[in-house]
């Protein structure tokens, strides 16, 4: 038995598909590595061009506009994404990079400073919050309101529609403010910019920004804490890394894919269609499951194990085809700053206490990281 919880080995090779009732469908979570990738290439068969069902459960009381551009297909998600992907980008650039840097040295110091500290809401969403300011280009002031929104912005809590409310009005206050004077920032880059010729919508505009902020900040806050409770349960990790730093890099790509933080996603078929022999009526959805594609012991070598050094990895934690996570360069860019600087600051982590997070539905129970992790952080001799 490996290190790592395989709710989908048994039917991933039994069958490839594992069905997941909802109150209205049963959907077919497609779980083989090769189909997988499959699937997210044919969006004519399985389609994102469906408004707040392509997460699961479906969002339509927790936000109201389209996000773009996961919920639209070619060719007009080529479109709105090369409006945008320039600006993701930016992450690998130095001097990015070097503000990150400087974001995570501050938490580490202020962690070794204590004598425990809370790893996911005083650690890791920090992190990513005011990682989060960076790539917006905005004041890291702006961070506190981010912070204030928990590990996810809807499903983090009871109040998710109201809180998805207080989302779209700061939202809506940032495109005011950008429509005054646009500056160069991710509000401005999108006041300024053309779709086919014409100004973007409000909708639209709020459907790029919602993205940003209800799909891009839990996934790197899980990974984050994720990565804490590894260190903290395996000692010589770090003393792993240290010993050749290029294997950080391999580490960080391992960590992507065995600290998946989205399970699946959805697809709608816009006619009947089987899916590995359960029919999907037209209308009704199917799901990518990359959590069991990551997990494919016909395609990683000892799968359910965690090897930092595990070369080739070719996983599908940001996704595959043509809805590959625009974020993916900033989450590498945190991840891998992260374990630069624990490596060089911090000598061990040590375990306090923990409540873990499992993800229950009626087909599977998945661990997914941590509700709290409290850690020691050691420094290393000066």
């Amino acid at each position: 038995m490996g290190e790592i919880p395989d709710p989908f080995g048994e039917a991933r090779r039994a069958r490839g598909v594992l069905g997941l009732p909802t109150d209205k469908e049963v959907i077919p979570l497609i779980l083989r590595h090769e189909e997988v990738r499959k699937a997210a290439k044919d969006w004519k068969t399985f389609s994102s061009d469906a408004p707040f069902r392509v997460p699961i459960p479906s969002e339509e009381e927790v936000r109201s506009v389209r996000q773009l551009p996961i919920e639209v297909d070619p060719p007009e998600q080529t479109d709105y994404r090369k409006l945008v992907e320039p600006f993701f980008l930016r992450a690998k650039q130095p001097a990015f990079v070097a503000r990150v840097e400087a974001i995570t040295e501050r938490l580490v110091t202020e962690s070794l400073a204590c004598e425990t500290i809370e790893a996911v809401g005083r650690f890791a969403l920090p992190l990513q919050s005011r990682a989060l300011t960076v790539l917006l280009d905005v004041p890291e002031a702006e961070a506190e309101r981010f912070i204030g929104w928990g590990v996810h912005v809807f499903h983090h809590g009871s109040n998710g529609a109201e809180k998805g409310r207080d989302l779209e009005r700061y939202l809506n206050e940032q495109f005011d403010r950008a429509a005054a004077a646009p500056g160069d920032d991710f509000y401005g880059l999108l006041t300024k910019a053309t779709f086919r010729g014409r100004p973007l919508t409000r909708d639209e505009l709020l459907g790029f920004a919602n993205l940003m902020f209800a799909g891009g900040r839990d996934t790197v806050i899980h990974t984050v804490s994720s990565v804490i409770g590894y260190f903290a349960s395996r000692p010589e990790a770090l003393e792993f890394l240290r010993a050749d730093p290029e294997r950080i890099v391999l580490a960080s790509e391992e960590f992507f894919r065995v600290y998946m933080p989205l399970s699946h996603i959805g697809r709608v078929c816009p006619v009947d269609t089987d899916v590995h022999g359960m029919t999907v009526k037209a209308g009704e959805r199917a799901s990518l499951c990359w959590a069991s594609a990551n997990l494919d012991e016909t395609v990683f070598e000892a799968a359910d194990e965690i090897r930092l050094d595990r070369r080739p990895n070719p996983h599908v934690a940001f996704g595959f085809g043509a809805h590959l996570c625009l974020g993916a360069a900033h989450a590498r860019t945190v991840v891998r700053t992260l374990l630069e600087v624990l490596c060089r600051r911090v000598a061990g982590i040590d375990l306090v206490a923990k409540q873990e997070r499992v993800e229950n539905t009626a087909a599977y129970d998945r661990p997914l990281g941590y509700e709290s992790l409290t850690v020691r952080f050691r420094p290393l001799p000066e």
